[in-house]
């Protein structure tokens, strides 16, 4: 097939119509790819079906899916191992639309290669309980890998896929050849303007280039064009460059021509061999597509009304007559065309049933890796789980629940090798590190701090935690391991997409937020979280978790295990008191998210305190001042509301029973939230400003957090609830405390 001259959009648009046996336009150049005509008419099927998808709704994202119709048929047809009949499939490639917008993109091709999607569902885009949501949606649409939409987070998402691969390859079959190991695959990621400009997506790159992820390739569809039309107008450098400057592979294909816009040449040949090229590559790969959004739309091509907008009866008439299509038709495809795209499940099948020659191989000559694979596929832990977890004795003195993290992840090292993590660059700060355990790192970029390899074990992000956020997601996005990720509570203000992402998967990531509030000291209120925790709670399907000591630090990191759910764990800098678990209530019921820590002398308390993290030995200290005092105080522990939420209302009533309306939240936070557990007589102690420099007991002493505040706040519960007065407002010692005359 020759290249065949175009004239520019302009000159385009007054072409006499084409007749429905005359195409109008050139077909892609495909003759490597071994392109039939039923190919071409497929990848012309696919404009027609995006235009007309958006058009019925009346709104989408057509231009993008219409010019990226040839790459996307390519990568499902000719490149990306997959099979149709088995999703899951662990042999197989993944792929990532980073542009979640432009969902029309993947949704065609799993149409096309029999994923489950049909006609019906094309036409039920973005519409009630459709299959077809605005955005690709993980466990929603069969085929789809990762929930894509927030621009860059796909394309950093896939870097954490490339980590887990690499990873998985290490822990089952470190010593196969490249390319012969039956977890040996790779990722696949279309990729936007809007991905490259956003700076997550320098985040992760910059990691995967310094990482050497061969198994990576990303196609960038480089067609200048957004919303508010030309990019020129706030982009303008040079992204191969950049790239490269990153450490990667970096290919260009101009199907533009040369820049004039007098041809439009869709080699789709020169795209295979770049594809082909990068599979056997060191580093990741980088391939800059120059395309035309919306090609060949006569009117509305290379313009941003084509980005985010229905193209209009007239512009889709237009478009189906250059290209055979019959305009009076919509959502058209024959039924020769249907049968002859899903051979590609035949193809499948095919690269499936060799992939399980070289699987039962290695099966049958690795009995402990496959027992291993077994458990992880099944997502089940490991027997002797809880035993390995450790206890620690009560002391007075205590130690920071971020150190008795430190100590819980050195004890399930070995015992878990599926869990693996590290930080942003403050691995001794958060205490991310396993003991003994070699570093995820190129041999030759071992440092003398850090030694390890491909396959290890200990992560370093550096100072990237938002990429570090979504990498980890797309570890847990990945299936078999268990990925954890470190950096200070202030800083989830970076990563909060990546949270809350990680929570619309329903993905089991935990993310390790240490210095948890003003008891952090002396850095002041640039690192003091104070909003954070309220936040972080705002988030549907996310668990916070904040123990009060090392025993619940190490029943919160098994119960998040056990749950398998997104998790924040909110660990202290400064040392805490253990609990002495002889006496204290059961740590074991940290699981169920609030437990009785310590009862009432008599049956019935007076007033409940209620408590998080370190505000809890606050709580048991004005407890004893209490009891002194003739006032029976029941101190529960709530190291996670979601988790107590979750139990039934029986035990929700037994914690914290209705009758007793005397209640006092201490918590070193902002106070949202927490009226609704402490009811109209209720006290709350909170802070509701930011923070100051100075060491943690000073904070907490001017900021109202001691012992003495909580008596003075459980004795006006108890009277008012006893006189059954209005609501409660938070006392001004408590939460209004004056900043500027705390720092004087």
């Amino acid at each position: 097939m020759t290249d065949v001259a175009t004239p520019a959009p302009a000159k385009r648009s007054s072409r006499r119509p084409a007749s429905a046996s005359t195409r109008a336009v050139p077909a892609p150049k495909a003759k490597k790819a071994g392109w039939s005509d039923l190919d071409i008419r497929a990848v012309d099927t696919v404009r027609v079906l995006a235009a007309d998808a958006v058009q019925k709704v009346g709104n989408g994202h057509p231009g993008t899916a219409m010019s990226l119709a040839p790459a996307a048929y390519l990568l499902y047809q000719n490149v990306m191992k997959h099979d149709p009949a088995d999703p899951q499939w662990l042999g197989r490639d993944r792929f990532v639309l980073s542009c979640g917008h432009s969902s029309l993109t993947q949704y065609i091709q799993l149409y096309f290669s029999g994923y489950g999607l049909e006609l019906a569902d094309l036409k039920a885009l973005r519409t009630w309980r459709s299959l077809t949501p605005g955005h690709p949606e993980v466990h929603h649409t069969t085929g789809v890998e990762v929930t894509t939409g927030p621009l860059g987070s796909g394309l950093a998402t896939a870097v954490g896929m490339a980590f887990a691969q690499r990873r998985v390859r290490g822990l089952l079959d470190p010593d196969a050849a490249k390319g012969a190991s039956p977890f040996d695959h790779h990722v696949w990621v279309i990729a936007s303007d809007g991905d490259i400009m956003e700076g997550v997506t320098h985040e992760a790159s910059a990691l995967a280039g310094h990482q050497e992820l061969g198994n990576l390739t990303v196609i960038y569809d480089q067609n200048t064009i957004s919303i508010e039309d030309k990019t020129e107008i706030s982009f303008s450098e040079d992204v191969g460059k950049r790239y490269e400057a990153y450490g990667w592979n970096v290919e260009t294909i101009d199907w533009r021509g040369d820049g004039d816009g007098e041809t439009y040449v869709e080699d789709v040949d020169a795209l295979l061999a770049a594809c082909e090229k990068s599979r056997s590559a060191s580093k990741p790969t980088l391939i800059i597509l120059r395309t035309i959004i919306a090609w060949p739309s006569p009117t509305k091509q290379d313009t941003g009304k084509s980005h985010g907008s229905a193209l209009g009866d007239a512009e889709i008439a237009g478009l189906k007559e250059l290209l055979g299509f019959d305009p009076k038709q919509n959502f058209e495809v024959s039924r020769e065309l249907i049968t002859h795209v899903r051979k590609v499940k035949a193809r499948g099948k095919a690269a499936h049933k060799e992939w399980d020659k070289g699987y039962k191989a290695w099966r049958k000559a690795n009995a402990d890796g496959a027992a291993l694979l077994d458990r992880l596929v099944a997502r089940e832990l490991p027997a002797g789980l809880a035993k390995a977890v450790p206890s620690f004795p009560a002391d007075p003195k205590g130690v920071a629940t971020r150190a008795a993290s430190g100590k819980v992840l050195g004890a399930l090292a070995g015992v878990m090798p599926e869990l693996w993590g590290g930080s942003a660059d403050l691995a001794e700060s958060n205490n991310t590190t396993m003991e003994g355990q070699p570093s995820f790192i190129p041999s030759e970029k071992q440092t003398r701090e850090w030694s390890g390899g491909p396959y290890g074990r200990t992560l370093h992000f550096g100072i990237r935690e938002f990429g570090m956020g979504l990498i980890l997601n797309g570890i847990a996005l990945s299936g078999l391991t268990r990925p954890y990720g470190g950096t200070f509570l202030v800083f989830s203000d970076y990563m909060r997409a990546a949270a809350r992402l990680a929570a619309i998967q329903e993905i089991g990531v935990t993310f390790v937020w240490t210095h948890d509030s003003i008891g952090l000291g002396e850095d002041g209120p640039t690192h003091q979280p104070i909003e954070h925790i309220a936040s972080l709670r705002a988030i549907p399907g996310f668990d916070v978790i904040r123990p009060a000591d090392a025993n619940e630090t190490a029943a919160a990191w098994l119960a998040i295990l056990q749950n398998d759910r997104p998790a924040g764990l909110c660990l202290s800098r400064q040392a805490l008191p253990t609990q002495d678990p002889k006496v204290a209530g059961k740590v074991a019921n940290v699981s169920k998210g609030a437990y009785v820590l310590r009862e009432a002398s008599s049956g019935t308390p007076d007033v409940i305190l209620i408590a998080t993290g370190s505000e809890v030995g606050v709580a048991m200290a004005a407890a004893d001042t209490l009891e002194a005092a003739k006032v029976a105080t029941r101190v529960v522990s709530m190291p996670c509301r979601e988790w107590f939420e979750r139990q039934s209302k029986s035990y929700q009533e037994k914690v914290l029973p209705a009758s007793v309306r005397a209640r006092v939240s201490v918590e070193a936070g902002v106070p949202m939230g927490w009226r609704d557990l402490v009811g109209d007589a209720g006290e709350i102690i909170a802070i509701d400003h930011f923070g100051a420099s100075a060491d943690a007991a000073t904070l907490f002493r001017e900021f109202g957090f001691t012992p003495d505040k909580v008596v003075a706040a459980a004795k006006r519960s108890v009277k008012a609830a006893r006189a059954n007065t209005g609501p409660q407002l938070p006392q001004p010692s408590s939460a209004d405390t004056d900043v500027d005359a705390a720092k004087s």
